[in-house]
């Protein structure tokens, strides 16, 4: 059977029909579901995997994501505990991101917030394509490594679009370090050979130039860029010069490969 992806989305949400679209043509069964009707049952058994799209929930009038992630926590919080405890996969695409750090999601899963996402240095709308660096994470760690799921396969650089106006990841210097040593940082921002790179290669700023962030088993995957809008080889800006990988398929598929 395929797995079986719920897709929540609510008033602002707007990446929900392209996420759901990257879950079909990945192999997937999908279920796109507004928050107040799966409040009502708060039941998450029949999926093995949970998807957070882009969006602007609520106008995030309140700050980016953070009425969703309020909703998550006081309606959802034990579904989703006992979801994690038995195997499932979730992922958070920017505005989704934002929805998991400031629920909890991030970086441990204990639903404590301990990192934001905020304004972007420039202060304004940032949209455009960047380089990404997946962080070699295993080589990090000695003892009990996390799972390479979601960028499993994938070269060392890759591109995809961001389109944010709170992009900035932000911690204290202590979490910083563990998300590094922990390797949970597994997405940066850099320049088209893997450098470091400042803005607008960095669209906004985030300390560490940290794009993505996973928790310590891998299996909860949060970023800013948008991998659903890079599908087919022509989304690329670069398509009529070079041949690219639709890197965005691969995520997507990585997950329902994980289940297979």
């Amino acid at each position: 059977m395929k797995p079986h992806v719920l897709i929540l989305r609510t008033a602002g949400t707007n990446c929900d029909k392209e996420t759901e679209f990257a879950f079909k043509h990945a192999g997937a069964r999908t279920s796109l579901q507004h928050i107040n009707r799966v409040k009502k049952t708060a039941r998450l058994s029949g999926y093995q995997i949970i998807a957070l799209p882009g969006g602007f929930s609520y106008g995030d009038d309140l700050g980016a994501g953070k009425i969703f992630s309020l909703e998550i926590s006081l309606w959802l919080k034990d579904a989703i505990k006992k979801f994690i405890d038995n195997g499932g996969l979730m992922i958070g695409i920017c505005n989704g991101f934002q929805i998991m750090v400031k629920t909890g999601l991030l970086p441990d899963a204990d639903f404590i917030q301990r990192v934001t996402l905020t304004d972007n240095d420039s202060g304004r709308f940032e949209d455009r394509w960047v380089y990404l660096k997946i962080e070699d994470r295993k080589s990090k760690i000695e003892d009990k490594k996390p799972e390479d799921i979601w960028l499993k396969g994938l070269p060392e650089v890759i591109m995809l679009p961001v389109a944010h106006g709170e992009g900035k990841f932000y911690a204290s210097r202590d979490i910083l370090d563990r998300i590094e040593a922990g390797g949970q940082a597994v997405l940066k921002y850099c320049d088209a050979h893997g450098n470091d790179a400042a803005y607008p290669l960095n669209p906004n700023g985030a300390l560490n130039a940290i794009a993505g962030i996973t928790d310590s088993s891998g299996r909860i995957f949060g970023l800013m860029p948008h991998p659903e809008r890079f599908m087919f080889k022509h989304h690329s800006p670069f398509w009529q010069e070079k041949e690219s990988e639709p890197f965005g398929v691969r995520i997507f598929k990585n997950a329902i490969e994980y289940f297979k």
